[in-house]
This record gives C-alpha cells, structure tokens and sequence, in this order.
C-alpha cells in the first residue's frame, strides 16, 4: 500500500489524507453529504413532497446541524429515535413501529406528528390517545408485493408480520385513519416504485379518497449513481395529482450513500493452508454487520476481487468470532501491518447497528471537510463499554 494513502472521490471538495486518522474509524466526508443533501431537496422541492431522514439508517446527531440547513423532516421507529429527533433535529416525527408498548406511547406521541400503526389492533389500542394529541393517525399496509430480490429486506413475503393487507382492511377506511404507510422497497430505482405503486393503486386505490397523506416508505435509492430523478419526480407528482393526497418518503441510505468509509489499520498477517489473512483493528461483526446479515462483500479502496498473481488476503475482524472474516481481495501490493484499509460506503446502517461485542474497541467518528480537516465527533472509551451493560 502506499505510504501517502489519499482520496479523491466523487465530487470531494479534496482528497483525504487516511495517514493522518487515528484508526479505527468512520469517517465521514461533508462535501459528499452535502450532495446527497442537495439532490434529495431538489427532489423534495420539485415534487412537493416531504422527505423524510429515516433514523433507523442513520442516526449520528453530530452532523444533525447539516441536515437542518436543508429543512428536512424525520422518522422513527422507537422512542428513543423520535426524542432525538426532537432534541436534535428540532423537528416531530412521522412514527411507525411493529407494536408500541404501553408505558411508551403518551411520549412516543408527544414526540411526533404522525404515527402508523401495523395492525388493527394497534390502531383500536391507541387511537384515542393519539388523536387526543392532535397526531395524525395512519395505518401501515401490506400490498403482499416487493421488487427486492433479498428475504431479509422483504416485509411483503407471505408470513410477514408488517401491515394490513387489502383484505384484512375489508370495506373502509377505520375511523381516525388519515394516511397509508406502505414500505416495501430496498435500495430500490424509481422503476420499482413505479412497479409497487401500479399494485398498491390496485388493491388501496378505493380506499384513497378518504385519505389525506401516503408515506411511501424507504429503500428509494435516490442517490444512486444510475438513479432517474426525473422519471422519480415525474411518478410523484402524477401520484399526488392524480388522487390528492400529500405524499412522504423516507429513504434511509440515500442520505448518506457513499459518503464515506470505515478506516482499519492492519495488525497482523497471519497464513493457514495458503490464506492469508490481514487481521484488522475493526470488526465485521461488530462494527459492518450487515455485511455477514445480508452477506455481502464491501468495497476496499485500492483492492479489487480476487485475481490469480496479484497479493491476495481475507480481511479478518478482531473479535473472537470464528466467522468474523470476509474475503478474498487482491492487491497491486504485498500487505503489512501498519498499512491502513479503508471500506468505503460504511456510513448508512453502519454506526446505528454497532455493537461492542468481545468488549472491542469502537471506531470513532469524524467528519472531513476542506478548511478544517477532520474534526471528530465521538471517541468512545472503557466507560461507554461499561456503562452500556450494569
């Protein structure tokens, strides 16, 4: 690896000087951010809708003054989201979660403006509540249909335990219902929300004109580099027309796709049967989990797949997990402990699912700009260790 790893991506304002970072840690770039943040207002703008920041996939506050300078909303999944969305953020959030607990639901609803319920029996537990409170009720359904090919992701295979479907619903709209939640889609193109709403329109259309709002949920790769914002926009506002309702997404990863990295430094290197495995200061299972959930295999700035006479090694977490490993990637050169790894887009659904399992060190979190460098927003001690268990 060289000696002066730097990175000039995207549309960065200046490349990132990786020498310079106390590892591990999730750095996370503004001026891609900002992009990000640009493109999804244009969108927001343009289609009259709302845009929501979904907390689940991103929930890092101390970049939340970003996120305010472009006016947009959130929502959550819990109490704990929607009360640091308010201190945070300064906003109410639009709230849905699979049940609400009792002991919950009077902050729950004093922290939002919208909230969903999953069932009918939900809705009849604690309609009463909410509309004491003035929030607007919605109802999440299940059009029993999803573009994504992964299991994990899809609440719509048969079984599932989200939403009501057309015909648990029946006639009518319940009374109190202002608004349908539907959330089907994962890292989805405006084409697969074209595919959804045609079914959704099928089996809810009759059920539309009683309605005041739809939240489309998340998985709107909006972001993405081959998105079609137009033809996104184009679906919105025909929507919206066409049966008068107030229209919410919520895209979690769009926010912050590719918009930064995860910075690991070799410790050791280690050989058994022929592979040989770069042992890092960072964990997959504790600090990438997504990639052994889903599983799939990050990217690594300056590797590439595996390819036969080129350096090539597993990357090996530091927990004791046995299966706390990925691989293969290759190299232009021989690896050494000391050389730095960076996993790019390990930003979204990264840091909010981090765990401190084997009592491993957790990476820190900075931002990087052009005029200030990396500035950090948390380092995390023994004492988080400690006081996050009794």
């Amino acid at each position: 690896m060289s000696c002066m790893m730097l990175i000039w991506k995207y549309n960065s304002s200046m490349p990132i000087d990786f020498n310079q970072i106390q590892t591990p840690c999730y750095v996370i770039d503004e001026h891609l951010l900002r992009n990000n943040l640009a493109v999804i207002k244009q969108v927001k703008d343009a289609a009259g809708v709302d845009i929501l920041l979904s907390l689940k996939s991103f929930s890092t506050w101390g970049v939340f003054p970003i996120f305010r300078e472009y006016g947009f909303g959130a929502s959550a999944s819990s109490l704990n989201e929607a009360r640091l969305a308010a201190e945070e953020l300064g906003v109410q959030t639009h709230t849905y979660a699979p049940a609400y607990e009792a002991q919950h639901i009077a902050d729950i609803l004093r922290y939002s403006s919208h909230i969903s319920f999953n069932s009918i029996n939900q809705l009849y537990t604690y309609r009463d509540m909410a509309e004491h409170h003035g929030v607007s009720i919605g109802l999440r359904v299940n059009p029993e249909f999803s573009d994504t090919v992964h299991d994990m992701y899809n609440p719509c295979k048969p079984g599932s335990r989200f939403g009501v479907t057309a015909e648990q619903l029946g006639d009518g709209v319940p009374q109190g219902v202002e608004g349908f939640h539907l959330h089907v889609l994962f890292e989805a193109d405006s084409l697969a929300l074209e595919k959804v709403l045609a079914v959704f329109v099928k089996k809810f259309g009759k059920f539309l004109p009683q309605l005041q709002w739809v939240n489309m949920g998340g998985g709107h790769l909006i972001t993405g580099e081959d998105y079609d914002i137009e033809h996104l926009i184009k679906i919105l506002v025909a929507f919206k027309n066409e049966h008068d309702v107030a229209i919410i997404l919520e895209p979690g990863s769009a926010f912050t796709y590719q918009t930064g990295y995860l910075v690991a430094t070799i410790l050791d290197i280690v050989e058994n049967h022929g592979i040989k495995t770069a042992i890092l200061d960072i964990s997959f299972t504790c600090h990438m989990p997504d990639c052994l959930e889903m599983p799939y295999k990050p990217t690594i700035v300056g590797a590439t797949d595996e390819k036969p006479g080129k350096p090539t090694y597993r990357m090996g977490g530091i927990a004791c997990l046995a299966g706390d490993y990925m691989g293969n990637w290759s190299f232009d050169k021989v690896l050494k402990a000391g050389d730095k790894i960076i996993f790019d887009d390990m930003i979204h659904y990264t840091t909010v699912k981090t765990t401190m399992f084997n009592g491993v060190n957790h990476p820190s979190i900075g931002i990087w700009n052009k005029t200030s460098g990396l500035r950090m927003i948390k380092e995390f001690t023994y004492e988080d260790y400690k006081n996050r268990l009794s």
